[in-house]
């Protein structure tokens, strides 16, 4: 069976390009992670799951010995000290409780865990590492590329002529977006933080500039080429973070390791909405993973993580998404009707056509597309057992239940197989029977005996079993005892 050829589109080309990584037998990919002051919100989870499924797609195609996958946590940072400060408790208290419920959320999302996951404050000054974030910042001042005024490092980017390239913007435009500080001791107004003087309240560490605290762009540019090296395949990460945070990142190592480039390819996610409107706070439709898990503020419900994660994939990753109750009941459906079909094979089946899909630049709604087409092949031969009198599904279903449970595991979806989405069991030979009775009142209603239909529905109310009629055409049913 031939292996498709991975495409991805990179936003520092602006076009969809064959991914060639630089060593197969190790590729390597650095995601930004959260920032641990508080919750992640439903727009945080979006970075997340495409790449998780980026990584699960790499680890079949080069082996899952051969990738590493790198996510950051951001553990310093001006917000986490206004967080603490407000809630009378310690920076590492913080953000030790706020990275439990990350990793709680991000688990019930169905992400695999990440090869590497290091912690800013790790890589800040540390001997027992060859790169961190005051050695980076020396590299740049012995390079000319950085300057130290009034306790402060700054990058100079006068000194880098492609700066702006990811981006493509305008000074003006740049200046703007970045919301620059007025600051007496910066020579440019892009020029930006490497090292920041600490007061004695606030988190530092000791420096060859006083005793201070990182920026935040540094931060990844340590801890990817610690792990990764000075150049390395992929970065991913949201749509938000191109500029100025991943603009800088490439402008700190290309020009501390002497580099044209920092990733050869860069993968950026889409905004997401809520209901239609910008997510904020002050509209109240700000809405958190762990919310949506654990209480009802959405939708007057909890949601299973399956359900958000496909929710999420159903859309393009470079496309903005609207978040609504109607997207994730229509995935619940969806997930219910391909659970009680991929059931029916425990073994799965490689689908190439869901993989080329997949393989051209995480095209889920077509990967998708192909899920469905499954079931509905699989419903078309499953009324060949009416005509054969056979309770054992044929051939062609077991073939598709396999392949759909292939393509719901390279989707991170198989925890609708675990007992929460099916509370009530019932053996082998009562599912066969509700399988042939539901084949046979299919073939009915195809026949207009309605009195037949009404019968069998009846039958198996009364074994316990509530049937649904799905606009598709299928039936899926489920134990209501």
């Amino acid at each position: 069976m031939s292996t498709p050829a991975l495409k991805i589109y990179n936003t520092l080309s602006r076009t969809k390009e064959e991914f060639r990584p630089i060593d197969p037998a190790h590729v390597r990919m650095y995601v930004c992670g959260p920032t641990v002051y508080d919750y992640a919100h439903i727009g945080n989870a979006r970075p997340l799951i495409v790449f998780d499924v980026l990584f699960r797609l790499l680890r079949h195609l080069y082996g899952a010995e051969h990738v590493t996958y790198v996510r950051n946590i951001t553990d310093v940072d001006d917000k986490i000290n206004a967080r603490a400060f407000e809630r009378g408790i310690s920076i590492r208290e913080l953000t030790d409780k706020t990275i439990d419920i990350f990793h709680e959320d991000v688990r019930a999302l169905g992400c695999l865990n990440p090869t590497i996951e290091p912690r800013a404050t790790d890589y800040i000054q540390n001997d027992d590492k060859q790169i961190d974030m005051v050695r980076l910042i020396q590299r740049l001042l012995d390079s000319g590329h950085a300057y130290v005024e009034d306790r402060h490092v700054l990058f100079d980017v006068t000194s880098m002529p492609t700066y702006g390239r990811l981006s493509r913007r305008p000074l003006d435009e740049m200046i703007a977006g970045a919301r620059v500080d007025v600051a007496p001791y910066k020579r440019g107004d892009m020029d930006f933080v490497l090292w920041k003087p600490s007061k004695d309240d606030e988190p530092g560490w000791q420096s060859p500039w006083g005793r201070g605290r990182p920026g935040w762009h540094i931060e990844c540019s340590a801890m990817s080429a610690a792990h990764l090296g000075e150049t390395f395949d992929i970065h991913g990460g949201g749509i938000d973070l191109v500029f100025p945070h991943h603009e800088n990142e490439i402008a700190q190592s290309c020009c501390a390791f002497g580099r044209d480039v920092m990733a050869n390819y860069w993968m950026h996610n889409g905004f997401l909405q809520v209901e239609g409107e910008k997510m904020s706070k002050s509209l109240g439709n700000f809405v958190t993973i762990h919310e949506l898990l654990h209480t009802e503020k959405f939708g007057g419900r909890k949601w299973p993580g399956e359900v958000l994660r496909l929710a999420m994939l159903r859309t393009h990753y470079r496309q903005p998404i609207d978040w609504t109750v109607k997207a994730l009941e229509e995935a619940e459906k969806t997930l219910e009707r391909w659970r009680d079909f991929a059931s029916r094979s425990s073994e799965p089946i490689v689908h190439l056509l869901f993989l080329n899909a997949l393989a051209d630049d995480l095209n889920t709604p077509d990967a998708i597309a192909q899920m469905h087409g499954l079931t509905h092949t699989g419903v078309i031969a499953g009324f060949s057992l009416l005509g054969e009198g056979r309770l054992a599904p044929p051939e062609e279903i077991m073939v598709s239940a396999g392949k759909l449970r292939f393509c719901l595991e390279a989707l991170g979806l198989d925890g609708i197989f675990n007992s929460a989405w099916n509370t009530v069991e019932v053996d082998e030979d009562e599912a066969e029977k509700v399988d042939f009775l539901i084949a046979s009142r299919n073939a009915a209603r195809a026949s207009k005996n309605w009195a037949e239909s009404d019968r069998i529905r009846d039958e198996l109310a009364a074994m316990g079993i509530a049937l649904k009629d799905n606009k598709d055409g299928t039936t899926t049913w489920e134990v209501k005892r």
